[in-house]
């Protein structure tokens, strides 16, 4: 089995593979790393082969996660490094090790996905956008707050707003003007990202016209995705990626 981790600002993503790679055995989203650990221990018949990892987290931190899990399932584990070209995506970065790992595995799932021009849009911690030309040129990409982050800073900066997870997402049934406190913050924010995601597709139809494709991931791609009808919404695009940067025999 191949253990796949796409470690965020905020989460760690995980899922386990069967060795023939098509197949998900178990898959979750956990705060912390004990947490994942935990959740891989109570896996029944889990025998852990490979792992590969990406993670946008201090040298540090991922230092210390790679050594549990090796500690704990005796597993060789790969990370994926950043680069200048790969799979015929060439990083528009000046200094390309900059780029951020999930942003860059993201662009090479999506660029192979699409087999042409492509506009991948991550909504996580943050809400990040980058156009790939048809040729595998990296254009270049926009990062904003995500709406965790804007959530957050309307939360702790103004005493009045406090509300909890289930008011947020009853909050987000509908968009009309909003006639609470978690109403007017959840809608507020999401129309953001939604003007955010107009914005791109504009660029992007400047470049391209129509012939291109959108690729939607993150964990609040769904909040906008019928904003973009044609949009494809690939909540594993950065799995996709991390296996063509880290193949394992």
């Amino acid at each position: 089995m191949i253990l796949e981790l796409d470690c965020g600002n905020s989460f760690i993503k995980w899922r386990v593979l069967e060795l023939d790679k098509a197949h998900v055995f178990a898959e979750g989203v956990v705060g912390s790393d004990i947490a994942l650990i935990e959740s891989l221990l109570a896996l029944a018949s889990l025998t852990l082969k490979h792992c590969r990892l990406v993670s946008v987290r201090a040298s540090e931190e991922t230092s210390e996660l790679v050594a549990a899990l090796v500690d704990t399932f005796g597993v060789a584990v790969v990370c994926a490094a950043s680069s200048r070209q790969m799979a015929g995506v060439r990083n528009g970065y000046e200094d390309f090790e900059r780029l951020g790992l999930d942003r860059w595995l993201a662009m090479l799932g999506g660029f192979q996905l699409a087999s042409g021009a492509c506009l991948v849009l991550d909504f996580g911690t943050a809400a990040t956008a980058d156009f790939i030309a048809a040729d595998g040129e990296h254009l270049g990409g926009f990062i904003c707050p995500g709406m965790p982050l804007m959530r957050n800073q309307l939360r702790t900066h103004t005493r009045k707003i406090r509300y909890d997870d289930v008011s947020a997402e009853r909050a987000l049934e509908c968009l009309v003007p909003g006639r609470t406190t978690v109403e007017a913050v959840e809608r507020g924010c999401t129309l953001m990202l939604r003007g955010f995601v107009l914005t791109q597709l504009e660029l992007a139809r400047s470049y391209w016209g129509s012939d291109f494709s959108v690729f939607l991931t993150g964990g609040d791609a769904e909040l906008i995705s019928d904003a973009v009808p044609g949009a494809r919404l690939v909540p594993d695009l950065v799995f996709v990626g991390l296996a063509m940067a880290c193949p394992l025999s």
